[in-house]
């Protein structure tokens, strides 16, 4: 069986869809790609957005809570999100964008051996922009020409994804050890691992730190989904993670792709989700995003669902 090929998507938490909605497309310049409702609570959105066709690697999501409160932040939590640009020339382009916007950022600097511009969304998620400078993506990610961002600094997809946790070595361990990830660097208290060895589209960053646990809100996120082939190997990841030791939920099939979760020792939540079918399976590559899609079994609730969201238009 292979080893991990790099991130799926990352589901984070929003108070409100309209401003989220605003902000990943007329700000970051992403597509749309899926408006669609959390599929255990239908009344709340779920949004994605992502490259062209919201490929693997490339999608951020979204679930829209209206009553939620502010995230406290601490330890045993995903607390940053990198996204991989072109070049340095990109980082100065964004930086002068956000300062044209109003969008909260920092000084260019270096993160995760990359030059690097922090910043973060409307809701206080904290993110970071990185210098591909070149390096290889995968093949299947495609640029969305409709993008309000210029072409050479779009947003390629997902890169180093960092997780704060007061036990480095025992999530070290599971990356490793169960999921084959490589040691790219450890210095003190950080320490980066990669799915791909030299790549940073699968690159995670554990910083270790003690203290009081975070306490999710707005702008915190929910779990990472990492990429895995098909349902086939689906299957076999679930008895490998249960033979090491992890409680696993049953696989779910999401429609838009098959997955399975497990919080490993810390309490970071993971899924492992398949790269297919996607989310042209019931649309065409043109109108995705642009209409609320349900899944077939709920599809019949259609009116019942529609009644209860808000337009975020």
């Amino acid at each position: 069986m292979n080893n991990i090929a790099g991130h799926h998507h990352i589901s984070m938490i929003t108070k409100k869809g309209q401003q989220n909605n605003q902000f990943y497309q007329n700000v970051l310049g992403l597509r749309r790609v899926k408006k669609t409702v959390n599929q255990d609570d239908p009344s709340m959105y779920h949004l994605f957005y992502g490259d062209l066709t919201g490929s693997a690697g490339t999608e951020l999501s979204f679930f829209e809570i209206p009553m939620v409160g502010s995230t406290k932040r601490g330890t045993n939590a995903i607390t940053q999100i990198g996204l991989l640009v072109p070049s340095y020339d990109s980082l100065l382009y964004w930086k002068k964008r956000f300062e044209v916007l109003d969008v909260k950022h920092g000084e260019l600097t270096t993160y995760a051996g990359r030059d690097a511009l922090h910043f973060e969304d409307c809701e206080g998620l904290r993110l970071v922009l990185l210098n591909n400078s070149g390096d290889e993506v995968p093949a299947f990610w495609r640029s969305w020409d409709d993008s309000v961002v210029l072409e050479e600094h779009r947003i390629l997809g997902i890169g180093a994804v960092e997780m704060t946790v007061q036990s480095l070595d025992s999530l070290a361990n599971t990356l490793e050890n169960l999921f084959g990830y490589v040691l790219a660097s450890h210095m003190g208290n950080k320490a980066i691992y990669q799915s791909v060895k030299g790549q940073a589209f699968g690159e995670i960053v554990i910083v270790e730190q003690d203290g009081p646990k975070e306490k999710p809100g707005k702008g915190s996120v929910h779990h990472i989904a990492i990429r895995v082939k098909d349902g086939k190997e689906l299957r076999e990841w679930h008895q490998r993670i249960r033979d090491f030791g992890f409680e696993v939920m049953k696989i779910t099939d999401r429609y838009y792709f098959e997955s399975l979760y497990f919080r490993e020792e810390n309490g970071i939540l993971f899924e492992l989700a398949t790269e297919g079918p996607g989310f042209t399976v019931d649309s065409t590559i043109e109108s995705l995003g642009k209409e609320l899609d349900l899944p077939p079994f709920l599809e019949v609730k259609r009116a019942e669902i529609e009644e209860k969201l808000e337009p975020i238009e």
